[in-house]
């Protein structure tokens, strides 16, 4: 093998040499300026969206908070119209009672004076009735005339006496 033979070491480590440094000067004028680049214009993108991202991710929690912020606000409002309409609601009830008692009152009131001229008119009339019998039965029981207005008063007594 040719490769092998100590004779040829020098040509071999000559070349060898040689085509180290041109790969090497190569790699470091050409390739890896090129990488470099394209690895800093990544970085930089990189950055960029993150830096976006952050931004976006600032926006949006914005917008949550002023989400949130605009429902308590609805819920307060909501509240606050329920409990009016509960106040109002409750306020129309007890007028409306008022008024049903006030009524009520009034028409108990008319029937009670109604009953008590229908009782006075009632004892009015048992009186009288009363008075007739009480004569009608003197004038036949002792043959005496009894005046009316006697009559009357005796029949009176009986019926307070009795209620």
């Amino acid at each position: 093998m040719p490769q092998l033979d100590p004779t040829h070491f020098a040509s071999q480590v000559f070349w060898l040499v040689v085509t180290f440094i041109a790969l090497y000067l190569l790699m470091w004028k050409v390739a890896l300026p090129r990488v470099s680049a394209v690895l800093r214009e990544r970085q930089e993108h990189i950055d960029d969206d993150l830096e976006k991202a952050s931004r976006l991710k600032s926006e949006a929690e914005g917008a949550l908070q002023a989400y949130e912020d605009a429902m308590a606000e609805g819920r307060a409002k909501a509240q606050d119209s329920l409990r009016e309409a509960a106040e109002r609601i409750a306020k129309e009830t007890a007028e409306a009672q008022a008024q049903a008692s006030a009524r009520l009152d009034r028409e108990t009131a008319e029937a009670e004076r109604r009953i008590e001229a229908a009782k006075r008119a009632a004892l009015e009339g048992v009186r009288q009735v009363a008075a007739e019998a009480a004569r009608a039965a003197a004038a036949k029981l002792i043959g005496a005339e009894v005046s009316e207005r006697d009559a009357e008063d005796a029949a009176g007594r009986v019926i307070r006496e009795r209620g």
